[in-house]
């Protein structure tokens, strides 16, 4: 375990990319840990409508790897230029490296120790129109997966919450045997050890910017 504060370990879970140690293996133990955790997370009238799917197999990765690639090529998912919306001043440099960083991933997530992709019962997605609705089964799935992301951190692993994927997500459900028409995958998160563990806050918009008090 990291010797590190909540705030510490709040602050420096970053989205590691770049960083993932492709060669070093992670011990099942280690991934076990994380999702006792995430188990802890709340949950939509706590119905904790999760479940998880673990993906070590290299057939399987390498099989996800390519929808993922498909995914990224789809359109909706595809790295897009900054917009007038962007809170950190862009430059053609650090643009440059959101497009390493993502062309990196795509091309060694097969290589990854695991995939983990967290899902959340939905029997009846065609009726998620509302924004109640979603935030319902949203809000019941994403606090254990940022949990999950927290524990891996504080072991020494790297995350990414990726969503490329999704764009296939009929497809993954098949070779995965999830059972889509009832279970929703929320996203993709690939763990391993990071090379280096000196992770530091994220550059972020003063908080005054961003919060607002009583009103907007």
């Amino acid at each position: 375990m990291l010797p590190r504060t909540p705030d510490e370990l709040l602050s420096t879970t970053r989205a590691v990319r770049r960083r993932l140690d492709f060669d070093r293996p992670v011990e099942r133990r280690l991934i076990e840990e994380c999702l006792e955790l995430a188990l802890q997370a709340p949950s939509g009238k706590n119905r904790q409508h999760w479940e998880f799917v673990v993906v070590s197999d290299p057939e399987r990765k390498l099989a996800l790897a390519q929808l993922y690639l498909l995914g990224l090529r789809h359109g909706a998912d595809l790295v897009s230029p900054p917009g007038s919306l962007d809170r950190v001043p862009d430059t053609p440099e650090r643009w440059a490296r959101v497009r390493e960083g993502s062309g990196h991933l795509a091309a060694n997530l097969h290589r990854v120790p695991y995939l983990v992709i967290p899902c959340v019962h939905a029997p009846r997605r065609e009726y998620l129109t509302t924004t109640t609705a979603q935030a319902n089964i949203w809000g019941s799935v994403l606090p254990a997966a940022w949990s999950f992301m927290l524990a891996a951190r504080a072991r020494g692993l790297g995350t990414v919450f990726t969503t490329p994927h999704l764009n296939f997500e009929k497809e993954a459900a098949a070779m995965l045997g999830i059972p889509y028409p009832e279970v929703m995958q929320t996203c993709l998160i690939p763990v391993a050890h990071t090379l280096g563990l000196d992770f530091r806050p994220a550059r972020r918009a003063p908080l005054d910017e961003v919060a607002h008090w009583d009103a907007w």
